[in-house]
């Protein structure tokens, strides 16, 4: 299928390496120039340069926190008129809500709530203008199946999606739609992270969590980040326009409800 969006300009955010990372590369492969940002200038110049050899696209990397008003600024300047956002960022560590202080709950609001939404405030206008946009963000299945570990990305997360709701429907007459992916368990840096705050003195080892982990999903098996990075570029494709304030999962079947 062409998805139409061959010559395309996307910026994204916490894309140089995991489940960004592979919806850079998708997106790519259609044909998008890519603006990539993230905080480790090794990392991501080294994404940009696989990225732009695999696919011969432009990607312009951006060194840049995007919590702080100076990573945003950078991203926009250096792509000030994108027609695809995505909006990505790593879940904090898990623990226990009674460990946590106020900072940290304004860190996790800044990184997965407070920094998508002045993204989306920063480009949404021209993307109406110009009659395209596709934004997405990618959260994560716990605003559909809280965990109790993850009480900070439980919060944070849910308001994002919440607000992205209420956005979608006034924007998506002028062919600019938002939506939200929710993965369930992949096979990425995030979830290695993931398992090793899970890691107890005297407990389960990695090795033993991660199989589990598999085993309990009705795939039997770890999500591709490529599969992701295909549902990624399909919903941001022309083909799209009738999709927008959706909490999509791509979960291999784990969230057990009807609805």
């Amino acid at each position: 299928m062409d998805l139409g969006i061959r010559g395309r300009k996307a910026l994204l955010s916490g894309a140089s390496r995991g489940l960004g990372k592979a919806c850079a590369f998708a997106l790519a492969r259609e044909g998008v120039d890519l603006t990539i940002v993230a905080r480790t200038r090794e990392t991501l110049e080294q994404t940009a340069t696989e990225i732009a050899q695999a696919t011969g696209v432009k990607v312009t990397p951006v060194v840049g926190d995007i919590t702080t008003k100076a990573g945003r600024s950078a991203a926009v300047a250096a792509c000030p008129e994108p027609d695809i956002l995505l909006n990505n960022a790593d879940g904090p560590k898990p623990g226990d809500f009674r460990d946590w202080s106020r900072d940290d709950w304004i860190a996790a609001l800044d990184a997965m709530m407070l920094s998508p939404i002045e993204m989306m405030r920063l480009t949404v206008d021209g993307m109406m203008a110009r009659g395209f946009g596709r934004i997405l963000n990618i959260v994560s299945r716990s605003v559909k199946i809280p965990q109790h570990e993850l009480g900070l990305s439980n919060g944070a997360r849910s308001g994002l999606v919440g607000f992205a709701g209420g956005l979608a429907r006034q924007t998506v007459a002028r062919n600019v739609t938002i939506n939200n992916l929710l993965p369930g368990i992949f096979d990425s840096d995030a979830q290695h992270q993931h398992i090793r705050g899970m890691l107890e003195p005297g407990g389960k080892t990695f090795d033993e969590i991660w199989r589990e982990r598999a085993a309990a999903n009705p795939a039997k098996r770890y999500g591709k980040p490529a599969e992701l990075g295909a549902y990624c570029a399909f919903l941001c494709s022309e083909h799209a326009g009738f999709i927008t304030g959706q909490n999509l999962l791509v979960d291999g079947g784990s969230y057990p409800g009807t609805y």
